[in-house]
């Protein structure tokens, strides 16, 4: 909780506002969008703060969600942001490439998202400070006292040569509180109550390397379980729902053949804090019909499989 007390997210709004002025004066500031509620509150904060001097760098690391992309980049069009889009999948899954381990897969990608931010940064002459979304939860996982549990992209600093000031406003929030601070400043509810969705996307949440063909399969999996958890209207009773691309391969039978294809696991979770987690208990309705969706769908997936692990033991996502 923001200063140990009940956040009031109101007054939260004009104590921030304030203090983001006064911290960065007249100059400029450049904030890398994810397109998730927290850097999406940032930037909407920091830009009532100081308007047309925030600019914003969004990133495609082709770990997004099918066509999020485009449809984040639409929807930053009526925030009244200044947004550009950064197309750089094929460095990101070069810098991957031969990497199994999860968590030099998650310092690969952090590492090139600071390497192509610190590029498109350059080209900001003025800019004399980062902007993260950065939340609570992300410094508890990144430098726990016993050990790092997953290291986050937006914790531990920049490279010396960017030579930035950091603009971190909402770093002592959990995700609930930014929600509330999201409402305050007047974003939709549908986007508010969107799922939380980690900084390296897909790729933590596709086991094993990384590669193109893994992740289109994993964005296939993906928006057909997004799709029917809203259709459905699941959605909003779940707080984070994920499909996992589990690389282990099994027998099936498609049209009377046998196939060897690949297993995507199907999480639902219901949190406060994303310290701790619960499975969701689903209809199997529900279930049966996402399953059936996907094997006969989705080429290269041949089993279905739901994850009711909690945290703890288990983590929220896989990797």
């Amino acid at each position: 909780m923001y200063n140990g007390e009940k956040l009031n997210a109101k007054q939260f709004v004009e104590e921030q506002i304030a203090q983001i002025r006064t911290q960065v004066g007249g100059d400029v500031v450049i904030l890398g969008l994810s397109g998730g509620v927290d850097s999406t509150v940032t930037a909407i904060l920091i830009n009532r703060a100081i308007g047309s001097r925030l600019h914003c760098i969004f990133v495609d690391h082709g770990l997004l969600r099918k066509h999020e992309f485009e449809d984040v980049l639409e929807h930053y069009k009526g925030l009244g942001l200044n947004v550009k889009g950064v197309r750089a999948a094929d460095r990101f899954f070069a810098a991957c490439k031969g990497i199994t381990d999860p968590e030099a897969k998650r310092k690969a990608i952090g590492r090139t998202f600071i390497e192509v931010f610190n590029e498109e940064a350059r080209a900001e002459k003025d800019a004399r400070w980062l902007a993260q979304g950065t939340i609570w939860p992300d410094i508890a996982e990144s430098h726990s006292d016993k050990g790092t549990v997953k290291s986050h992209h937006n914790v531990g600093g920049l490279p010396e040569e960017m030579k930035l000031g950091l603009v971190e406003p909402l770093k002592y929030l959990y995700k609930y509180e930014v929600r509330e601070v999201g409402a305050e400043l007047g974003l939709d509810s549908s986007f508010i109550g969107r799922h939380p969705f980690p900084g390296p996307g897909l790729g933590v949440r596709c086991l094993g390397e990384l590669t193109p063909e893994k992740i289109a399969i994993l964005q296939d999996a993906d928006k057909i379980w997004i799709d029917a958890l809203r259709e459905s209207g699941w959605y909003d009773k779940v707080w984070q729902a994920a499909a996992i691309f589990v690389p282990v391969r099994t027998t099936g039978i498609t049209d009377g053949r046998r196939t060897y294809d690949n297993v995507i696991a199907l999480r639902a979770v219901n949190s406060v804090d994303a310290v701790t987690a619960e499975v969701v208990h689903l209809p199997w309705e529900l279930l049966d019909k996402v399953q059936k969706d996907i094997i006969h769908n989705v080429k290269g997936v041949n089993r279905v499989v739901f994850d009711i692990s909690s945290k703890p033991e288990a983590t929220i996502e896989w990797e």
